[in-house]
Order: structure tokens, then C-alpha cells, then sequence
């Protein structure tokens, strides 16, 4: 597995080095060996190499990489054409419609989104081709709650979204004094009638605002 950033050593490099992750490693080098692994390995750490650590606005957590051809490139809910958007995502663009009136990109890569403080990070950052959550509680869940904490308790304060049940436990990390939270439902189709209408981008923006930080411009060209 590739060396995490420059910036994130600093954050959570010691997490690297503990029993937990070291088995981890070896697993997921093992399941490399036998079978696809999404993200390819050089895009494991993509989230974190786009934004350093002291230069994260806002959180936006999502759950395992997709698992299909093509798909995960590192970012949460993040497809690089021509890869269509997968329902979630598109999902995402019908609320960035209903909430900001931005229409839907011609694409589905969210990089653009990275450069302006928003780290995309799954709570798991691999899995195996066509299974879903197969790389669940072998040990990336304590690594992004590393994250999540170092993330916490740097001075400057930032904005957490949480979208669906397990995001949402998260929260518990969260000094809410000097951080703020956008929770709601998971874009998924299961659970898209909650999504729809929540107005997270809104809410993040003002979140930010309140922060005397510039708004996030939500636009995909």
C-alpha cells in the first residue's frame, strides 16, 4: 500500500504503523493477488493527496468504493468519465438541482469539489470486485475514524456531512461547540425520499458562512 501524504503523516502517520493496519495491509495485498480491488493501488490515498490535511473545509463521508469496472477512483460517490453516475450520484445532482438550482454535470467526477477544501472520503477505502462491503471491519473503519478525530481536533474548525445511518454514528466523534455537522439521509435508492430535499449544500454553505469561511461553489464543469 502507497505512503499517505506528506500532510496526513503528520495527522495520523502512527496509525500506519499499529497491528490493526499492518493486517490490513496484508489483506488487502492478499485480496489483490487473488481477485480486482477497487480503487487500483495508486488511488487508495487519492482523497487525502488532493487535500492536506490543514486544508480541509468540509467533510463529506461515504461508505465502501463502488465495486463495479471503471468506477471508484479514490473519491466518495466519484465516477471519471465516461463512467455513467451511479444512482447515488445521480441522486446527489438532483439535489444540487433542487437545493442550489446548479444543473446536472455532464459528467460525474467531483475532483473539482477537492480543490476547494472538500475532502470525499469513503469510511472504507477498498473492496473487491462485485462485492460489496467485502473490506468492512477489517480495519479501514479505525483508520477513518482516525481521520475523523485528527480532523476534530485541529484548531480550525470545519464542517462534517454525514449521509445515512452509518455516517450518522460519527457524529459521536464530533465537538459540535467548534465544528459543525450536516446530517441526513444516504442518496442511495433505498433511501432517496429522505435524501431528496434535504438541502445538505445549502446548509454546508451557511455551516461555512457562519465559520467566516467563503462558500463552497458547488458547479462540475
Amino acid at each position: 500500500m502507497r505512503q499517505l501524504p506528506n500532510s496526513w503523516q503528520a495527522a495520523v502517520g502512527t496509525e500506519t504503523s499499529k497491528p490493526y493496519f499492518v493486517e490490513l495491509a496484508s489483506f488487502v495485498r492478499s485480496r489483490r493477488a487473488s481477485t480486482t480491488v477497487y480503487p487500483p493501488e495508486d488511488e487508495v490515498f487519492r482523497a487525502l493527496e488532493l487535500v492536506p490535511f490543514d486544508r480541509v473545509r468540509v467533510l463529506l463521508l461515504g461508505q465502501d468504493p463502488y465495486h463495479g469496472p471503471g468506477q471508484a477512483h479514490g473519491l466518495c460517490f466519484s465516477v471519471r468519465p465516461p463512467t455513467k453516475p451511479p444512482p447515488s450520484l445521480r441522486n446527489i445532482f438532483k439535489e444540487l438541482y433542487s437545493d442550489l438550482g446548479i444543473a446536472p454535470p455532464p459528467h460525474g467526477d467531483l475532483t473539482a469539489w477537492t480543490t476547494q477544501g472538500v475532502l470525499l472520503l469513503n469510511t472504507v477505502l477498498t473492496v473487491d470486485h462485485g462485492r460489496p462491503a467485502s473490506h468492512a471491519r477489517m480495519g479501514w473503519e479505525v483508520f477513518t475514524d482516525a481521520i475523523i478525530c485528527a480532523l476534530n481536533a485541529r484548531s480550525a474548525p470545519l464542517v462534517f456531512c454525514f449521509w445515512g445511518n452509518e455516517a450518522k454514528k460519527k457524529t459521536s466523534l464530533i465537538d459540535m461547540k467548534r465544528n459543525a455537522v450536516v446530517v441526513g439521509a444516504h442518496p442511495s435508492p433505498l433511501s432517496r425520499k429522505g435524501f431528496l430535499g434535504s438541502k445538505p449544500f445549502s446548509a454546508i454553505n451557511k455551516a461555512l458562512e457562519a465559520m467566516g469561511q467563503s462558500q463552497v461553489d458547488w458547479v462540475i464543469k
